[in-house]
């Protein structure tokens, strides 16, 4: 009875399955649209414009302030040694003046019986002076002549013409003789224009330095550029695979949905790449470029040159070496030590004496016209009574009467008649000449000036020398930090080249394990994310060595030479 009602259950229960409609399938997710992606353009630019990279280093120089302001600083340079020198410049000098004087007079001595003296004079001076870049002879030479014309009743020659040529010359025997203000002058200007030189170099260097690092940065942004542009490209083809297996029924439309979010993150790399292009390339033509207006500032540069990944590094001993002979901050540091020097011999010369001998050598000459006697001579004239009364007496006692009084001859020599033609001749005769010859002396009592200065310069020696142990201490950290950057990009780039190569045969073997059906889509896409990083890794290395390069250039100092940079 039992077993009959459990059988009646059971066929009651199995004709209700039986009446039960069949449960239908979950329905697929509808495919996720195409999202075909937009690039938009870059703001403000027109064109392209291929650059290379010797002509960004040109413009860079052409275009930089601060080398045009080292320029000047050299021209600078230049003329103030050209100054210095002109110290030893002869100097030509003319002194000249005509004088009319009118002296009162109230004595028959004073040679005017109106009792007015008038004299006119005019005079000329014509000077050389100098100073002899040897031995500190100093020299003044002056030809100095006039016309005098009187009307003194004592002159016998009116006008007369007298002419001097003089000599003088100054000599220091121990201060001043091997060294003085205006040799060192001309010592410390020729070590700066020296110095100026190696500043604009060193400037030249380090602008060359910067445009070639910011045309390698351009490079790395314009290649990976590309990269996350090819990126995109081959998430948009896996995409395009996937959509046609899921309408054949070989993949679900999930894996559709993983190539749209690798194509999302694709894309935002693409326009991180694009930004970072952007602010690669104004910054080269910020360098570049001489002012805001230039029509480069719209053109997209495209570099024609890649680093190169070949480079033969010199030996560690070899580096240093070629660096302390060629690196201008060694030499501008040696150029200051020089400078000390000359100003240490200075203020030692400054302790000395003053021990200088002179000498003065002079001639003179005199001409003019006898002056024709109008009346009695005052002084002649002034005696006549008494030697009249003298004369009576002596004829009245039988003595001879006395002879006419007479202040000297009368008689004027005849090489002094005549104008100043004859003046210059008396004086090339050489018949009226003085010398004199002297010596001065100065000794200073404890000249504590002169020692302190003296101290002070050696002193600063100390403190070059020092300065110049850093300079050298950070060149060689400079040439080992360069020599090991250049060595270990290198070894990146190789590294970044394997790893490149070796992503890409993944990312094949993974395309065709998917295609015969036995991977996934999300491994796919993994290997697909690992190739682009290692060619983006790969780009990364390539300007990074362009770089070390540079940066090795310049410690060496030898930036000018390999980028045939011409100095101007």
């Amino acid at each position: 009875m039992k077993f009959g009602f459990v059988l009646l259950m059971l066929a009651e229960a199995g004709l209700a399955i039986a009446q039960t409609p069949a449960a239908q399938p979950p329905a697929q997710p509808a495919l996720p649209p195409v999202k075909p992606m937009e690039v938009p353009a870059r703001i403000g630019i027109l064109g392209t414009a291929k650059i290379s990279l010797a002509e960004v280093i040109q413009r860079v120089l052409s275009s930089d302030r601060d080398l045009a302001v080292s320029r000047i600083n050299r021209e600078e340079a230049g003329l103030n040694l050209r100054g210095a020198l002109g110290v030893f410049d002869p100097r030509v000098g003319l002194a000249a003046h005509a004088t009319r004087t009118i002296t009162p007079v109230s004595s028959s001595l004073g040679g005017a019986s109106n009792g007015k003296l008038t004299t006119k004079e005019l005079s000329a001076d014509p000077q050389l002076s100098g100073a002899s870049p040897w031995l500190g002879t100093t020299y003044k030479l002056d030809f100095s002549s006039s016309r005098q014309l009187s009307n003194s009743s004592f002159n016998t020659l009116n006008p007369q013409f007298p002419t001097a040529l003089n000599l003088n010359l100054t000599q220091p025997l121990w201060r001043g003789l091997r060294y003085d203000d205006n040799r060192h002058r001309i010592q410390v200007a020729r070590k700066n224009v020296q110095l100026s030189d190696e500043q604009l170099r060193q400037r030249v260097i380090e602008i060359a330095t910067q445009a070639v690092q910011a045309y390698w940065e351009l490079g790395f942004a314009f290649r990976n550029l590309e990269v996350q542009s090819e990126a995109v490209r081959l998430a948009e083809q896996q995409d395009a695979s996937n959509r046609r297996q899921v309408e054949q029924g070989l993949l679900a439309p999930v894996d559709v949905v993983q190539t749209q979010t690798q194509i999302a993150t694709f894309q935002q790399n693409l326009f991180s790449a694009q930004t970072a292009l952007t602010s690669a390339e104004n910054a080269l033509k910020a360098l570049m470029l001489a002012d805001r207006t230039d029509l480069m500032w719209g053109m997209a540069l495209e570099p024609e040159q890649r680093p190169d990944t070949r480079i033969e590094l010199p030996a560690l001993p070899d580096a240093v070496k070629m660096a302390l002979a060629g690196r201008p901050e060694l030499k501008q540091s040696e150029l200051s030590l020089e400078v000390n020097q000359l100003d240490v011999r200075l203020t030692r010369e400054q302790t000395k004496a003053q021990v200088d001998v002179y000498a003065a050598l002079s001639t003179v000459g005199l001409a003019g016209y006898p002056l024709v006697q109008t009346g009695a001579n005052p002084f002649t004239a002034a005696f006549g009574p008494l030697v009249n009364q003298i004369n009576a007496l002596s004829a009245q006692s039988g003595i001879p009467p006395l002879p006419p009084i007479s202040f000297g001859s009368s008689t004027i020599p005849p090489f002094f008649v005549g104008g100043y033609g004859q003046s210059l001749s008396n004086l090339g005769s050489g018949a009226f000449n003085s010398a004199t010859v002297g010596v001065n002396i100065s000794i200073p009592i404890r000249n504590r000036s002169a020692n302190a200065a003296a101290a002070i310069s050696v002193a600063e020696g100390r403190r070059l020398r020092t300065i110049r142990q850093q300079v050298e201490m950070a060149i060689e950290q400079d040439v080992r930090n360069s020599l090991q950057l250049v060595a270990s990009a290198q070894a990146r780039l190789d590294a970044a080249n394997n790893a490149q190569q070796y992503a890409g045969e993944q990312y094949r073997s993974e395309q065709r394990q998917f295609q015969a059906g036995t991977t996934t889509v999300f491994l796919v896409l993994q290997r697909q994310t690992e190739l682009i990083a290692s060619r983006t890794r790969q780009v990364r290395a390539e300007a990074d060595l362009g770089e070390a390069k540079a940066s090795l250039d310049r410690a060496l100092s030898r930036t000018i030479e390999v980028q045939s940079i011409q100095m101007k």
